[in-house]
């Protein structure tokens, strides 16, 4: 089912108004453009053998931005109005001042689609996605006795975006959103714990309320809280990690990937800033971000400033050769632009984002990566971790681990946090897998109040003298 299309010069303003108003803001300007949104979003969630909540939510709005040099000035309004663009104008006007400045080009122009733009809210009743809920609850139940608590959220959203600039250029995009959750909680002599899986993308509902889905995500999710029951207290020190493929690349994400964008690295701010040709990782290391991938949750056919997404080399066999860039950031380190200039909504102006952010893979296997791990920390799942970009210091905590002695995967392990830097821990990667996997679709990536979503994915790593984080000294 395709959503009716979103025009907002139709029905709340001409489109000329629009572009009056809005060369009257970047008059003098080096950039800018006009954003307008609508976004419908829909979550159910089921705890605990009920509906805990179930929601809807739709807006739509503009913003509109006018760039001059450093200085960028910003207005928005949920009000799509000749009257609401015209108090916009005065805003943004104050970072353009009397400049002189010379018009950016637009963008290049894209006919791929990387999604569908069929509404993934209204692809199936409310009946229906409730009753999958049930399903999953009774169906985890069933399983194990231990179980005490199943939560499953359903959610579905689909946003729809027109940019617009100053000499006609016009760029729309439709994005849907789909995912869906499961987290169960495990009791065994009064001990408890938990196991997390979630997954979903630009992609309709369809497959994920499929029984062979959610169940396979269901088992999952009931092993890894069965792991964590029996899990002993993790040892401390500085030892060897090998991180599995996937969902664990997260840590290259926030460890060094927030460092390689263009924002960070223009203002120097960066770990990695003035490095550009430079050897900042092992040989073999390469890193990509990605945002042309098909239905993936970090991918988009065009930013929010009407770039097409690209498929960008950040680090290859080593070396850093690129940032990821928006309009703005780019013109003033004076590259081009990458299609990272992303927003959370019409309420924000875009700025350097990740899209999909990826190690490649080498050609050792998994078992010969583990076998080749003395005295280590085996981590396939993580949870939240903290960066200082600045630094790019880290410290993650494992939702999944064992232990490791003389390449035997031992007991599973409970409070592990893996503390280190993103810089050094590039150089101490030590054998890459053949397995690189992407993550199953569940990223949100957080940055100066935004949040906008991702995908990450790395293969089987072996790292070096990473700092353990555990409630027992190591032996």
């Amino acid at each position: 089912m395709t959503s009716d299309v979103f025009r907002p010069f139709e029905t709340e303003i001409e489109r000329e108004a629009a572009l009056g108003k809005l060369r009257q803001a970047v008059a003098g300007a080096d950039d800018g453009e006009l954003f307008f949104e609508r976004r419908r979003a829909e979550s159910l969630v089921f705890d605990d053998g009920r509906v805990k909540t179930a929601s809807y939510d739709a807006g739509q709005g503009f913003g509109l931005r006018a760039v001059r040099g450093e200085v960028a000035g910003y207005a928005h309004s949920s009000e799509i109005s000749e009257a609401a663009m015209g108090r916009a104008v005065e805003t943004a006007r104050l970072a353009v001042g009397d400049g002189g400045g010379t018009m950016a080009d637009a963008p290049s122009p894209t006919n791929k689609r990387l999604y569908s733009d069929a509404d993934p809210i209204a692809g199936h009743e409310f009946p229906v996605k409730l009753d999958t809920l049930r399903e999953i609850d009774a169906y985890l139940r069933d399983m194990d006795p231990r179980v005490v608590q199943v939560t499953a959220t359903i959610a579905a959203s689909l946003q729809e975006v027109v940019i617009l600039r100053a000499d006609g250029h016009e760029v729309s995009d439709t994005r849907p959103m789909t995912r869906l959750n499961i987290s169960v909680i495990v009791e065994k002599d009064g001990r408890r714990e938990t196991g997390s899986v979630g997954g979903g993308g630009r992609v309709m509902l369809d497959g994920l309320i499929a029984p062979e889905d959610w169940q396979a995500k269901a088992r999952e999710a009931l092993r890894v809280a069965l792991v964590n029951l029996e899990a002993e207290a993790a040892p401390a020190g500085v030892m060897d990690v090998v991180l599995g493929p996937g969902w664990p690349g997260i840590l290259l994400h926030e460890a060094i990937g927030h460092g390689l964008e263009g924002d960070f690295n223009r203002k120097g701010s960066s770990a990695f800033a003035g490095l550009m040709g430079q050897r900042i990782a092992a040989p073999g290391v390469t890193v990509l971000d990605d945002g042309t991938i098909p239905d993936r949750r970090g991918s988009i056919t065009v930013d929010d400033e009407g770039t097409p997404s690209g498929k960008n080399v950040l680090i290859e066999d080593g070396i850093l050769v690129g940032y990821m860039q928006d309009r703005q950031n780019a013109r003033l380190m004076g590259v081009e632009a990458t299609g990272n200039g992303r927003r959370q909504s019409y309420a924000h102006a875009p700025m350097p984002r990740m899209t999909n952010t990826y190690m490649l893979g080498g050609d050792a296997t998994r078992d010969e990566i583990v076998a080749d791990l003395k005295d280590g920390i085996y981590a396939v799942g993580f949870g939240g971790g903290q960066v200082d970009i600045t630094n790019g210091k880290f410290v993650f905590s494992c939702t999944e681990a064992y232990r490791v002695k003389n390449g035997k995967i031992g007991a599973p392990v409970k409070g592990a946090t893996l503390i280190g830097d993103g810089a050094t821990a590039l150089q101490q990667i030590r054998v890459l897998g053949n397995d690189m996997a992407l993550d199953p679709g569940m990223g949100n990536c957080g940055k100066q109040g935004q949040w906008v979503p991702v995908g990450v994915g790395q293969p089987t790593v072996m790292i070096g003298g990473l700092t353990v984080g555990g409630s027992q000294a190591g032996s």
